[in-house]
């Protein structure tokens, strides 16, 4: 029997946001499965819309046997703690060793993310995998699935057999990715080596907004991508790149798998290398809410506000107050009552006071916070002023869009608070608004408002664009840079221009 070891690290890190990824933010269960270890893996994470979900689905039509190990994810954020990567990185190698030792192993499968940032491993998925070369030597198959912000160092392509990234932004082809990998992982056992590997990195960074493969230039670029793979027989991967991580190997790489792989590289990054083709239009936060009122006017559907800068997935702590202030500025809830909403507002103390009100209650209280940003000036106040509370959830709610399918998130003490006719999401737990079940989750149809402001950068757009007359993006203070060029890098590449 094919016996194959499955882990997983998951962590995207803006290393200018304020908070750190410790120990607890993996074990939570909040915006992620909470860390989990042996045969409960695959119980709690299979049939959802994750990469080793759609592994472990492969890996039973291959006839392998599986040998679950550890799984760990955690909301984006800033750097992860030495004891939180110790753990997880101890746990996935003492299992390697456990695993040689009783059978022994044929192969392993990593579910991560690629744009992880460690306190003392700037390059944390690539430390991971050479303390797995260490354990097992370099003939042991190791093959990685990636998220598409991953920024692919040259240790990782040179340590792992096989690496592929999704192909979606919002990423809604997570679990066929994991199966992808294990296509790859099949090639690779078949062959007996390595296959030829290409690759090509670019000397710009790419704004996240951006990278949206809904628009163009991305939704183009990957079409080509497949197309060249099925002419090719290559697989072929493109991450445009977590912008926001502070290393000199941050930025966009391509790279393929397979006998004609320098052929698909070159072809592509012919396609895909031109700077001025990734630049997007944002709004500050003032002028895009006056535009979203004037559209949500006349519109038959809800037009969709994205607070890009405070966006939770990407290292955000969601509880910026730039765009409540700016409609409560230009009246946007009296204008229509009832009819905005933003989400999600992080924020446990007002949460609990909520709660501990009770329904109906009117209450006094700051919303939100001033946090720390990458201009070195703090973001807006909170909004003080009383709030109405509509609604009271116990934060849990089954996600059912086309993002994370099937993934149930604990948020804890959840409500609906209303000031001046603006409807606020409030969670004591931290999850990007992607889907509008979180909306539900406190009684706020999105179907039924004008206005939907959503802390989220593109995610939003596999749920709530469809169901949108319009989409705008907002740049109001926060620890996220629409643009990387604001960035105050101090190890970044000298070569990589920061602007495309």
């Amino acid at each position: 029997m094919t016996r194959i070891l499955i882990a997983g690290y998951q962590h995207e890190t803006n290393t200018f946001a304020p908070s750190l990824a410790d120990w607890a933010a993996f074990t939570r269960g909040d915006s992620f499965p909470a860390f989990t270890r042996g045969d409960e893996m695959v119980r709690q994470l299979a049939g959802i819309n994750i990469p080793v979900a759609g592994f472990i689905d492969a890996a039973r039509t291959h006839g392998w046997t599986l040998v679950p190990s550890a799984w760990a994810g955690a909301i984006p954020s800033s750097y992860v703690t030495l004891d939180a990567f110790e753990r997880i990185a101890e746990a996935i190698c003492d299992d390697v060793r456990a695993a040689k030792d009783r059978g022994g192993l044929d192969a392993i499968y990593l579910d991560l993310h690629g744009a992880a940032v460690a306190e003392h491993a700037l390059d944390s998925e690539g430390e991971l995998l050479a303390r797995l070369r260490a354990i097992v030597g370099p003939a042991l198959p190791v093959v990685a699935s990636l998220d598409l912000h991953a920024n692919v160092t040259r240790r990782m392509l040179e340590l792992a057999d096989a690496l592929v990234s999704y192909r979606t932004y919002p990423h809604v082809d997570m679990a066929d990715t994991g199966a992808l990998a294990a296509q790859l992982l099949a090639r690779r056992l078949a062959a007996g080596r390595k296959e030829p590997q290409a690759a090509r990195r670019f000397p710009y960074l790419i704004p996240l907004n951006a990278q949206s493969t809904l628009l163009e230039p991305a939704a183009g670029l990957y079409d080509e991508l497949k197309a060249l793979d099925r002419e090719l027989g290559t697989v072929t991967s493109f991450c445009p790149g977590f912008p926001a991580a502070d290393f000199d190997e941050c930025g966009p790489v391509l790279w393929s798998h397979g006998e004609r792989a320098e052929t698909a590289a070159e072809r592509l990054w012919a396609r895909a290398g031109e700077p001025a083709q990734w630049r997007i239009e944002v709004l500050p936060a003032r002028d895009a809410v006056a535009q979203a009122l004037g559209l949500a006017a006349s519109a038959g559907k809800p037009v969709v506000l994205a607070d890009t800068q405070d966006n939770p997935g990407a290292g955000g702590d969601s509880n910026t107050t730039g765009v409540l202030h700016a409609l409560l500025a230009q009246g946007a809830g009296r204008r229509f009552p009832g009819q905005v909403a933003l989400g999600l507002m992080f924020d446990p103390a007002a949460a609990r006071a909520a709660h501990e009100a009770g329904l109906g209650a009117e209450i006094d209280l700051p919303l939100g916070k001033a946090v720390p940003t990458f201009t070195g000036q703090p973001s807006d106040p909170p909004v003080q002023g009383r709030f109405k509370v509509l609604a009271l959830a116990d934060g849990r709610v089954t996600l059912k869009g086309p993002m994370m399918t099937g993934l149930t998130v604990g948020l804890g003490p959840s409500a609906c608070l209303e000031i001046e006719g603006i409807r606020i999401a409030v969670t004591s737990g931290k999850k990007q608004l992607l889907d509008r079940e979180l909306l539900r989750m406190v009684g706020i149809q999105a179907e039924q408002m004008k206005l939907i402001v959503v802390k989220s950068s593109v995610h939003f757009r596999a749920d709530f664009q469809p169901n949108a007359s319009h989409v705008l993006v907002a740049k109001a203070a926060g620890p996220m840079a629409a643009d990387p060029g604001d960035l105050p890098f101090r190890r970044l590449a000298p070569a990589t221009r920061t602007r495309p």
